[in-house]
Order: structure tokens, then sequence, then C-alpha cells
């Protein structure tokens, strides 16, 4: 059996690369943490790396090149620029790519997302912005998986069920300029590109501080119409295990009075890194 070869993407400034890689590696996969710099040929030949070798792209949350500009803008030039012809045969084999927070903006700003086939790499199509609270939003949050089945690394989750993750951002608003809202709106509705939208603990749409952000439509991640790029907001890296959710300790006292009952170790966020792993 091939073990599946995973490349987490770094420059300065990423973080969460380290996670990212450990939820992959306890599946079985062989993740690897590897350089901008690796990628474009600037270091020593034995540490060349080349996207064709990889089965799955991560790109990672933190806040690249400092997050000047705007987040992820400058990553997603660098790449644009230097690695453009890879990432786009990369894309043509249907490799599947996650951006996770500053990952997910990294995508909107290469128009990768949402992708729409008509306008695709002519103009960015939406933005993630300063959050309403005009604060960095660091907090669990509740994410409703509306996909029907497009996105290939939510295939392993039911539709309609409620998932538990953090989010860490400032700038994780998911924007539609109003002359196209309603329009990009439909478009993600008919496609099935909607993957994630925040809700409260009954499991409504809800306003701050459950959608932390203020994101147009309670809209936490999304996918492109070929399903095989996932960017959000909520970090699934720190939801692998169920005991690093805030609430662990206060549940796991509960449920010692049932001594018979099985918790689960695994939290949300396990399940997509799983379902990316099925599809390759």
């Amino acid at each position: 059996m091939t073990t599946s070869k995973i490349c987490i993407l770094r420059i300065e400034g990423t973080n969460c690369e380290l996670e990212t890689s450990l939820a992959f590696k306890r599946l079985g996969a062989s993740a690897e943490i590897v350089h901008l710099k690796q990628l474009i040929g600037a270091v020593k030949e034995r540490e060349r790396r080349n996207l064709k070798d990889f089965d799955l792209l991560v790109i990672p949350g933190g806040f690249s090149s400092g997050d000047y500009v705007r987040a992820g803008a400058i990553l997603a030039a660098r790449i644009k620029g230097a690695l453009g012809k890879q990432i786009e045969d990369f894309i043509e084999k249907s490799n599947p790519i996650l951006g996770i927070c500053n990952g997910f903006q990294v995508l909107v700003e290469m128009g990768l997302l949402p992708g729409f086939a008509h306008e695709r790499a002519e103009i960015q199509q939406v933005a993630l912005t300063t959050n309403d609270s005009a604060r960095f939003e660091c907090r669990p949050t509740l994410i409703k998986h509306e996909s029907k089945g497009k996105c290939l690394f939510t295939r392993g989750v039911e539709k309609g069920s409620i998932l538990k993750m953090p989010c860490a951002h400032a700038e994780g608003k998911f924007f539609i300029a109003e002359k196209n809202r309603e329009e990009y709106i439909q478009l993600l509705e008919e496609n099935d590109q909607i993957v994630f939208r925040y809700v409260d603990s009954e499991g409504n749409y809800a306003s701050y501080p459950w959608n932390p952000n203020g994101s147009i439509y309670n809209i936490a991640g999304i996918c492109n119409p070929e399903g095989n790029i996932l960017g959000l907001m909520p970090h699934p890296e720190r939801a692998f295990y169920a005991f690093t959710d805030s609430e662990w300790s206060r549940t796991a006292r509960g449920r010692r009075k049932d001594k018979e009952e099985k918790r689960d170790i695994y939290g949300g966020g396990k399940m997509i890194f799983e379902s990316g792993l099925g599809f390759i």
C-alpha cells in the first residue's frame, strides 16, 4: 500500500504547520513541512522539493509575511508568481488542496476560491476581511456541515452535523460585494460550494459571537466547483482530539457517573483529514 504524501507549505509567519502535520501522520500519511523556497529551488539541491511528488497540498494557518497588505496577499502573490504552472497542473490532476484560516485567505487571494468558472483567475470574486468586532477573535465556534457531497474533504461528515472547532483570526469575515452578493450566494448554493456555516448551540444561524467575524450568510468554509479545494476559517487541526475542547474537563467529569459510556477521544477536525486521505 502506497503512503499518501502531504505537502504542508510554510513561509515566514505561518504557524500550525506542526499540528497539521501531526494530524495527517496520526492517520498514517507521510506529511512533510515544506518551505516555499524548497519548491521554487532557492535552496541547496538536496533540499529541493517538487509539488508533483505530493498527493495533497495544505496551506496552514498563521500570519504569512506578517499579513501585511492584506491577510494572505503576499503569500498568494509569491505562489502565483513562482509556482503558478505547478499549482495549475496540481489542480488539473484533481489533487486536493486544503486552506486553513490564513490558508483560506491565500486561496481567496489567488482566485482559487470560490473559483466560479466564468470568472476564474480574472478577478478576485470574494474577500476575507476585517472582523466586524475590529478585534482578533480567538474562541470556540460551532459550524454546521452544509455540503451535499461535492466537497471531498467532508464526505465522511454527515450532512447537517455540527462540529466544534476554535477560530483565531482578525480578518475572517467572508465578504461579497453588494452588487454581486445575491448572484454569488445563489451560485455557491447551486454548485454545492458552501461547506460550513456558523451556528449557535441550538443549530440556528446566529450573529456574534456565534458568527465570530460577521461573515455574509454565516459562511465559515467553501470549496471550489469541483470540490477538491476547501478553505475554512476554523482550525480542524486544533480539534483533532476531543480533549483539546475547552469544555472537555467539565464534560469528562459528568460522564464519569456512567462508567459504561464509551467516550470518543477524537474531535470533529479528525474527519476532515480522514476524508481528504480517503479520497487519495
